[in-house]
């Protein structure tokens, strides 16, 4: 904002600069729309290897873009938006954790978050806006003449001082607060209130409630179709950022019952009331892309289609929606009450193939679908590996556009315009997300590798607090090389500092208070404390568990048990549905690295029945157990009532799921 009044006399300028940029008007750069889809997974569509979800406008703008396969944003939302208005880090810009529509705190340095004892680290407190100070890619392409809007969800300042209209957009259509769609409902009415001080349940902005049951993305889509027709012969920036995928889980019903007709497949996608929202954000992709073409524009339109982070893998459990169903009188009841009917117990989406989703520093959770298209500059139907940030996106659209980047502004991204127009490999490229929130730390991608730091130890989902990953060879994450690989670890761990110190963002730090074996007594242990689910997620059913397979190899693994062998294992459980299978126990000893090739695995059967079934499986253990996994079904996954691992001396070590409530 702090160059509008230094950049306002070089509109005429720069136009004359921009004249081998555009195809059909000399002299007129081209349109850039930014179109945002809330939380979705990098497989959510058929172009991305669903065969369940529809997605045929997506699908075919893929065949005219250049789409990454590399792409990476923050886990969460508000951290992910800024760095793309803004084209920095986040340890710069000090927006971590999705604090957007929190009330705002007076800007200052950044601090630390309060801690206990119990904490072993100091982590940095997320902001809640924007840096009032910083230049937007609204700001840089509105001082370069060009006519700004911004549609949908913002999530970077709740109150009227930090909305996008104060950030270099000229036009708006949105309300505060915004986490989700407005009044959380994607059918109008919203209740959104023209002026006020948003917060809570009071949602303020210029969204006018449109005919009764309309849904807010398909309004989002025609008020963007009338801002491109209004601006047609005068460049534009246009931010279209979508409501949907984003919780409350409701969608049309007739789309969420067309959906459930649909046959799946258990080791794919299957939710029928997110593949409606899906096809909603899709219906309204394809209503753009439409209104371009019309007008004559779309060889002249610059189009990104991205996702701010992974796919929901952990919203609508059971325990969520018993909670919602059990008041009949809370808005969230309606809903559930559907998704329950049709979606059954099942999260939003699975990240097929790779480990975890939104809110988590893992691949699910970082790795998004990205495309963009430009007619005649950029190869239509091409693919690219190049490792590409959100960050990234900021002197990207600059250069495709021939505007300079702004004076007194710090851009951490690095432009790959020449990777879209050129082929340019940019598999170099180094990618560090900074989450200091829910169990997170900083996550280094740099080649093939990739480390993960922690600074709160989880036992429950992940060990210890160092992970280093090979992604060529493991995408799903599966293989901690860390223990085994301390030199590149080490290697990885320098970026974490070299970045710190680039952006100058408040780096983590040991606590000075902190006191080993802190327990705190108002928190229960979870019922499933110390087994890790890898390609397989946990679900709480009705006095049990419920492991269900999401890739090739789905087991729980555990460090829990350290018993000298033989071990006897008994199992309590049932194939999902009562169908069959073929489980697995694996195991590795003290003194031993890695698990071998092969040996150390005993099989046993589930057999078809709807009954419990008490497995008992010998584990021939030599020496001391240092890990064990049990390996699930993978076709059909396993209901898991008790599990109790035993020796000839020692306490068993067991997990009694039966009296969970």
């Amino acid at each position: 904002m702090r160059l509008y009044c230094v950049l306002l006399v070089l509109p005429i300028c720069a136009l004359a600069c921009l004249s081998a940029t555009a195809n059909a008007e000399p002299g007129r750069p081209p349109n850039i729309i930014l179109f945002l889809v809330d939380d979705m997974g990098w497989t959510d569509g058929g172009i991305f290897g669903s065969e369940y979800y529809e997605t045929p406008n997506i699908d075919a703008f893929a065949e005219q873009a250049m789409r990454f396969t590399n792409a990476y944003a923050h886990p969460l939302c508000s951290p992910s938006r800024a760095s793309i208005m803004t084209g920095q880090e986040e340890s710069r810009h000090g927006i971590l954790s999705a604090h957007g529509h929190q009330e705002p705190e007076p800007w200052g340095p950044q601090v630390y978050q309060p801690a206990t004892p119990k904490d072993e680290y100091l982590l940095t407190k997320s902001r809640r806006y924007l840096d009032p100070d910083a230049t937007t890619l609204a700001e840089a392409f509105r001082d370069a003449g060009y006519r700004t809007a911004h549609m949908g969800k913002w999530h970077l300042g709740l109150t009227q001082e930090h909305w996008p209209g104060q950030h270099g957009f000229e036009v708006t259509f949105h309300s505060a607060p915004d986490p989700g769609p407005p009044g959380s409902t994607y059918f109008s009415p919203h209740g959104v209130h023209p002026d006020g001080k948003p917060g809570g349940a009071r949602r303020v902005g210029n969204i006018v409630d449109g005919p009764k049951g309309e849904h807010i993305d398909d309004r989002l889509g025609t008020e963007a179709i009338k801002y491109i027709t209004e601006h047609q012969d005068e460049p534009f920036y246009l931010n279209l950022w979508m409501y949907d995928c984003h919780g409350p889980w409701e969608a049309k019903l007739d789309v969420i019952q067309k959906f459930a007709e649909k046959e799946s497949h258990r080791d794919g996608h299957t939710n029928p009331v997110y593949g409606a929202m899906l096809k909603t954000m899709d219906d309204n992709f394809g209503r753009i892309m439409t209104a371009l073409d019309e007008l004559g524009i779309a060889d002249d339109t610059i189009v990104v289609f991205f996702s701010d982070n992974g796919g929901n893998t952990h919203s609508m459990g059971a325990s969520e929606q018993k909670r919602n169903l059990a008041n009949p009188k809370h808005r969230a009841h309606a809903y559930t009450k559907i998704y329950n009917k049709y979606a059954g117990i099942q999260h939003p989406t699975r990240n097929l193939g790779l480990r975890d989703g939104k809110g988590s520093l893992y691949e699910g959770g970082e790795r998004v679908p990205l495309m963009v298209r430009w007619p005649e500059h950029i190869p239509a139907g091409s693919l690219s590996d190049a490792i590409v940030n959100n960050i990234d996106l900021y002197p990207t659209l600059l250069e495709l556009a021939g505007q300079a980047e702004p004076d007194n502004h710090v851009i951490d991204g690095k432009s790959f315009a020449r990777v879209l127009t050129e082929g340019i490999e940019g598999t170099s490229r180094t990618s560090v997300s900074y989450f200091p929130y829910h169990g997170g730390g900083v996550s280094v991608r740099d080649g093939d590798w990739k480390l993960i730091q922690r600074y709160t130890r989880k036992p429950d989902s992940y060990e210890g607090l160092v992970e280093l990953f090979n992604l060529k060879d493991d995408l799903g994450e599966s293989r901690n090389l860390a223990a085994e690989m301390p030199e590149k670890v080490a290697e990885l761990s320098k970026l974490i500092d070299m970045h710190f110190q680039q952006t100058g963002g408040l780096a983590p730090k040991p606590n000075p208070d902190y006191q080993p074996g802190t327990v705190t007594p108002t928190k229960s242990r979870s019922p499933t404390h110390g087994l890790v689910p890898r390609q397989c997620r946990i679900e709480s059913i009705d006095g049990a568990i419920r492991v269900i397979a999401e890739g090739k190899n789905p087991f729980l693994g555990t460090a829990q048990v350290k018993l000298e062998g033989p071990i006897t294992l008994h199992l309590q459980a049932r194939g999902v549905n009562g169908e069959s299978g073929t489980g697995r126990v694996q195991w590795r000893t003290q003194g031993q690295t890695e698990f071998p090739a092969t040996g150390q695995t005993v099989d046993f059967e589930v057999s078809a029945s709807t009954t419990w079934q008490d497995i008992t499986v010998q584990v021939p253990v030599e020496g001391r157990s240092q890990l064990l996994r049990l390996h699930v079904p993978a076709s059909a996954g396993l209901d898991i009532r008790s599990i109790s691992w035993k020796a000839r001396d020692g306490k068993p070590v067991e997990w009694d799921f039966s009296t969970d409530q």
